[in-house]
């Protein structure tokens, strides 16, 4: 995955993401296009309404997409529920940051 964009915070430009697709099924590209379309909207909105729908809809997403995943296709034959039981341990890991007031901050 590549990024390209702005490294300054206060400059306004467009941020260019490069995700190897090689590997990802149509409904997968549409769904990370329709993910990365929604963050956007969470992040600029200043619309109190449209700010929780979307966030709501982009977990919703995140969650379709873990359930899509090219991992949960291979391990079929498992009888193992392995996207419940990634999306649970997400959401245990969510529950205990938000519980704690942990904020985890990936900027560099």
């Amino acid at each position: 995955m590549n990024f390209k964009g702005p490294t300054d915070t206060a400059k306004k430009e467009k941020l260019f993401i490069e995700i190897d697709a090689t590997e990802l099924s149509a409904a997968q590209i549409r769904a990370l296009k329709t993910l990365n379309m929604l963050l956007n909207h969470t992040l600029t909105t200043d619309a109190e309404g449209e700010f929780f729908d979307a966030s709501s809809e982009a977990m919703r997403l995140c969650a379709s997409l873990i359930k899509q995943a090219n991992f949960i296709d291979d391990m079929s034959e498992s009888n193992i529920p392995y996207a419940q039981q990634a999306l649970e341990f997400s959401i245990d890991i969510l529950q205990d940051q938000m519980s704690t007031s942990k904020v985890i901050n990936y900027d560099n």
